[in-house]
């Protein structure tokens, strides 16, 4: 039989699960759109006809999600655009917002 110390720890633990977060990329002036969809494509591994779609977004909207993912994958993911970006002389930005 359980002692209430048992009970009292049983009662405490509540599982959590990690927050998710959206990554969005926003939309420039300068920044082509196969530029853009090769991104979609090579960092967040959409097929051709889903990149299109989402550059479209992005471009139709000031931005658009390209996928949730934990924090360190989304904060990873908004780095590696930031870089591939200016390499190429690119000044297109990702973003990453909490999930509701």
């Amino acid at each position: 039989m359980p002692t209430n110390t048992e009970f009292e720890l049983y009662d405490e633990v509540e599982t959590k699960y990690p927050k998710k977060y959206k990554v969005f990329l926003l939309n420039d002036d300068y920044t082509s759109m196969d530029f853009v969809i090769d991104i979609l494509m090579s960092i967040f591994h959409k097929s051709y006809e889903d990149a299109q779609k989402i550059m479209l977004e992005v471009h139709e909207n000031d931005k658009g999600l390209c996928g949730v993912y934990s924090f360190e994958v989304a904060e990873t993911k908004v780095m590696q655009v930031k870089r591939k970006a200016k390499d190429n002389g690119f000044p297109l930005k990702a973003l990453l917002e909490e999930e509701e």
